[in-house]
């Protein structure tokens, strides 16, 4: 509102006084919190590879990559981004259903000691309500670190959902001893299993919609 430029015509002075401001606004440079930035910068990048981890995750995180800053700075961070983590709420009924003419394979985990990383991995698919209806996630994870080994967000339950997962796991962190699904049809099909086949890996299978209990 104020022009400078204006200032022999009137002063910067007279057109502060019309405006009822301060002078000092006019010369004030906001100083640029770099640190504030850079955590910030860090929490969208965290939430843009893991969007299901809250914010006391993302804070080990965040002290893991070298930062120094507290619980309720994160939550409060996170909060002006508005940034939610994306909570996959299982359904009451089951997401998967079995079809009868594929093959299925026994339970293998149970009385099994899982004492190491890539011992056994495991996949299920749930699902996210959002406006106007909602999505599917599929996640492959490691049961003896529980780390998160690859995940997709799909708007249709279907085997190309899974075998996304299933190859990104694979490229990324080689291959389990033995992996475990429940009996739904996108499980049992051909293509998964025998992508797990191929790879050596030993099917387990549990009841349908009951792979990670």
């Amino acid at each position: 509102m104020v022009d400078e430029s204006k200032s022999k015509v009137m002063s910067v002075v007279k057109q502060c006084e019309l405006l009822h401001l301060s002078r000092s606004n006019i010369y004030y440079a906001p100083v640029v919190n770099r640190h504030k930035l850079a955590i910030k910068e860090e929490i969208k990048a965290i939430f843009e590879e893991i969007p299901i981890d809250g914010a006391k995750k993302v804070y080990h995180q965040l002290k893991e990559n070298g930062f120094n800053v507290s619980l309720n700075t994160v939550t409060s961070y996170r909060k002006e981004l508005g940034l939610r983590a994306i909570l996959a709420v299982r359904e009451p009924i089951s997401l998967t259903q079995a079809n009868i003419a594929h093959p299925k394979y026994s339970y293998k985990l149970r009385g099994l000691d899982i004492v190491r990383a890539n011992q056994v991995w495991s996949t299920d698919i749930t699902y996210i309500k959002i406006a106007g209806g909602m999505v599917y996630l599929a996640a492959v994870i490691d049961w003896y670190s529980k780390a998160v080994l690859s995940w997709r967000i799909s708007n249709t339950m279907d085997t190309a959902l899974v075998m996304d997962v299933l190859d990104e796991a694979l490229l990324k962190y080689g291959k389990p001893e033995i992996f475990n699904t429940d009996q739904g049809s996108q499980y049992t099909s051909y293509i998964h299993t025998q992508k797990l086949k191929d790879n050596g890996i030993i099917i387990s299978m549990d009841g349908v919609g009951r792979a990670n209990r």
